[in-house]
């Protein structure tokens, strides 16, 4: 009696499911697309991305906000933003604007893309547009730019105190005052390095700051949001309730002596499906949310906020795969099998060497084989080029290259799927020169002895330009 991967993936998991099942021909489907016809045409190693899934997350989102807002009767509004860190791409940002959404900023170069997307006419000047992180002067000076040119909701978040003063000196007086949010340092989970994010004002200065440098400037600018953001995630946990919580509650404190705040960003965090046994419950989350936000404020008696999100790895993350082709089977020991793959983990899924991170992993033919525990090995002569454990268990398992029986259809390579994957490996792993936040790559000195023995330098390279990263994006 032989075992078969599909005996495998059935015993383990809900099996066919949303995404992924094997159609007539043996080869696996991935959201409704035969993968067989893609790699006959283009070979392995490849990524590719699935544009649909974008829209179908957003609109999936804004559903279930939709359906809390009802459900509690609650009276602001929702505003579904784009981490854009979570992947630049042109196609990516712009298939996200189809849906409705608005953007979220994270370093000067990424306000060049705003500029480029209004250019193109993909976005107006009325668009939400969410400045965060930490800010040298080139992204202030970058904000303030788009504020002077007629973007009218532009929300620079304060990461200190100190960056007020930027707007300041750099925004124009007008009719209208300019916006401005706060954003609140976090205390981080217990197991996590540090006790508080490096991101943000302390959570008990903000009043404070609020009435020291901004009541009674709102003639100038006006504090609009209040933005908290935790690195854990949105999860059903004490640590993540008791955070929101002192967040709402922060909120409604500002409220009473700040009547134009109205928003709370709650950023991102929403997971995505790395095993074919993912479960998370949105919907219980979003109702949780909205119901925590609503009863604060009711015993505060404030207005509720409107509601934003910075939906990153969410939006983008289910809409990649990387496929790559076994190239040889080597057993070293009696216990372990290698699987060669024609490429590299370090170079395009660097997560899973730098964090650990697994991905939805599948064979994509030769689901009728019988199954073996194998570790798959990268190209390059690392010795961490390599992934040995799945998230629902850790260990891999992927069907024998060969059967007892050596069928004709056997005689094709076996095709290793990594699926959801759009968020973070390109910028990370640095593909065509692009960097994570699009932070550029800093300008190159050489230092040696002259003919005379004397030190001396030159520039190598000067500093990356923003043309090279939108050249590259798609946006040029």
């Amino acid at each position: 009696m032989t075992h078969t991967y599909t005996d495998l993936v059935k015993q383990t998991f809900d099996y066919p499911q949303e995404g992924f099942k094997v159609g007539d021909n043996g080869y696996l489907e991935f959201n409704g697309l035969d993968l067989k016809p893609i790699i006959e045409k283009y070979g392995t190693p490849l990524k590719m991305t699935f544009l649909p899934k974008i829209g179908m997350q957003i609109n999936k989102a804004k559903g279930l906000f939709d359906k809390a807002f009802k459900k509690h009767k609650y009276e602001g509004e929702y505003h579904y933003c784009y981490c854009t860190k979570s992947s630049h791409f042109s196609f990516v940002v712009e298939e996200a604007l189809k849906h409705g959404v608005q953007l979220e900023t994270s370093s000067a170069y990424d306000v060049d893309i705003i500029t480029q997307l209004h250019a193109k006419k993909k976005i107006n000047k009325d668009i939400f547009i969410i400045a965060n992180g930490f800010k040298p002067k080139l992204y202030t000076s970058r904000i303030a730019k788009l504020i002077n040119s007629g973007f009218t909701n532009v929300i620079p978040v304060l990461d200190n105190k100190e960056e007020l003063q930027a707007y300041k000196r750099s925004v124009r007086k007008s009719k209208e005052p300019f916006n401005i949010g706060i954003r609140i340092a976090a205390e981080e989970e217990p197991s996590f390095p540090f006790y508080t994010s490096r991101l943000g004002i302390r959570a008990r200065d903000v009043l404070e700051f609020y009435v020291d440098e901004i009541e009674g400037n709102e003639d100038r600018f006006q504090l609009k949001m209040l933005h908290v953001f935790l690195n854990k995630g949105i999860k059903d946990d004490i640590y993540y309730w008791s955070e929101l919580n002192k967040a709402i509650n922060l909120y409604c404190q500002l409220k009473k002596i700040c009547p134009e705040i109205d928003s709370i960003n709650i950023g991102g965090g929403f997971p995505i499906k790395h095993s074919l046994g993912f479960e998370y419950d949105y919907q219980f989350m979003i109702n949780e949310i909205v119901d925590n936000i609503k009863k604060a404020c009711k015993k505060a008696k404030v207005p509720v906020p409107n509601i934003f999100t910075e939906f990153g790895s969410f939006t983008v993350g289910e809409s990649m795969a990387h496929i790559y082709s076994v190239l040889a089977e080597k057993n070293q020991n009696d216990r372990e099998c290698w699987y060669m793959i024609d490429s590299s983990f370090i170079t395009t899924l660097p997560d899973t060497w730098g964090i650990g991170e697994k991905f939805l992993m599948l064979p994509v033919n030769k689901w009728e084989n019988e199954y073996h525990r194998v570790v798959l090995g990268g190209i390059t002569c690392d010795g961490h080029d390599y992934y040995d454990s799945e998230e629902h268990i850790n260990e891999v398992f992927l069907p024998k290259i060969k059967n007892e029986e050596d069928v004709p259809e056997n005689k094709e390579p076996l095709y290793v799927g990594f699926f959801h994957t759009g968020a973070y490996q390109d910028q990370i792993s640095g593909y065509g020169g692009i960097k994570h936040c699009l932070i550029p790559s800093p300008k190159h000195i050489i230092v040696d002895y002259d003919k005379n023995g004397k030190l001396t330098d030159w520039l190598f390279k000067k500093e990356q330009s923003a043309q090279s990263m939108l050249k590259i994006l798609g946006y040029l």
